[in-house]
């Protein structure tokens, strides 16, 4: 094997009992690792949400849907019975994260309020009984835009580095490393679950081998809620169906999953491809429009695009009839 070679384990302890409510999630950990002795300074102890859940009481009698509908925030696409949302803790899951396996009929396990904060309490529960600094991910599954299945990613993390930033550095070619940022807590979220398994009862899992990603103890880092996307960050915060719908209503509460307001050239383009040629600038003299473009699709598009309409007015373009159309970025 070469000198340079890396090796990352990761295994998952069987005999983990069942969890609830008020169970001491540090007590559990030391049991299925041999009281830590399994245990070593920069390992990432890796542990399911629905367990973190089941210990702090967050197991609930009653309605699936209506659990969904309060720990929704928006609804970003809607399918049949099939809800993709922004839940509470601002991730964009399926149902929101509330989950009816592995559970009792009858049941259902919503996300831990704070799994930032589960990590952290875990972490340095680990670090006064046990004396070794490991960091901490709480785990739940999601599936992916653009992708068949699904994956588990961090919902919460301690003591980790939970994305490395490769902006600024250069491959081996020399070509610079201008977005590069590997999601490294979801990764190892996703190894972790390899082990575990969706039906084995194993819901801790460790890996090791990669201690560089540890930070010192007391240090907990910015955690997985860094890793979301604020409000009108993500290129995609409506679903296709959903942004034309938004886009027409034009109900400025809408407005924010569409981002900030486009370049004029951009808006322009895209006014382009719905009404025909335009020409202007926005601003005093506007943009002029063909005589037959549509008023409420016009409207539309600037809506998508954070630019509002001020003004319609008839006007002279390119020697005939058409539209002036006044406009102004909407801020915040």
């Amino acid at each position: 094997m070469s000198g340079r070679a890396h090796r990352i384990e990761v295994w998952a302890p069987d005999g983990v009992a069942e969890v609830t409510a008020g169970d001491d999630l540090v007590a559990l950990v030391l049991a299925a690792t041999g009281g830590g002795s399994d245990l070593a300074d920069g390992d990432v102890v890796c542990l399911t949400s629905k367990v973190v859940s089941k210990a702090e009481g967050r197991v609930r009698r009653g309605d699936r849907d209506e659990a969904i509908e309060e720990e929704t925030v928006r609804v970003v696409a809607r399918r049949g019975a099939t809800r993709i949302v922004r839940n509470r803790l601002g991730l964009t899951m399926a149902a929101a994260g509330v989950d009816a396996s592995n559970v009792e009929v009858g049941s259902v396990v919503l996300l831990p309020l704070d799994p930032d904060a589960s990590a952290r309490d875990l972490r340095a529960g680990l670090l006064e009984r046990a004396g070794v600094n490991v960091a901490v991910v709480v785990t739940d599954t999601s599936g992916r835009a653009w992708r068949e299945g699904q994956t588990d990613l961090a919902v919460g993390a301690a003591g980790l580095v939970v994305a490395e930033d490769h902006a600024g550095r250069t491959d081996p070619y020399g070509n610079p490393l201008a977005v590069t940022l590997p999601a490294v807590a979801d990764e190892i979220a996703g190894a972790a679950e390899l082990a575990q398994g969706k039906l084995a009862a194993r819901p801790l899992a460790i890996v090791r081998g990669r201690a560089d990603l540890v930070l010192p103890a007391g240090e907990h880092g910015p955690g997985a809620t860094s890793l979301v996307r604020a409000e009108g960050a993500d290129f995609f915060g409506y679903g296709a169906r959903e942004a034309v719908v938004r886009a027409l209503a034009g109900d400025a509460g809408d407005r924010a999953p569409f981002g900030s307001p486009a370049t004029p050239a951009e808006l322009r383009s895209s006014l382009g491809a719905v009404v025909g040629t335009v020409t202007g600038e926005p601003g005093a003299a506007g943009l002029a429009l063909p005589a037959d473009a549509d008023r409420t699709a016009v409207a539309a598009v600037l809506f998508a695009h954070g630019w509002r309409l001020d003004a319609w007015e008839p006007g002279v373009v390119d020697a005939g009839s058409g539209v002036v159309c006044r406009v102004s970025p909407v801020t915040t």
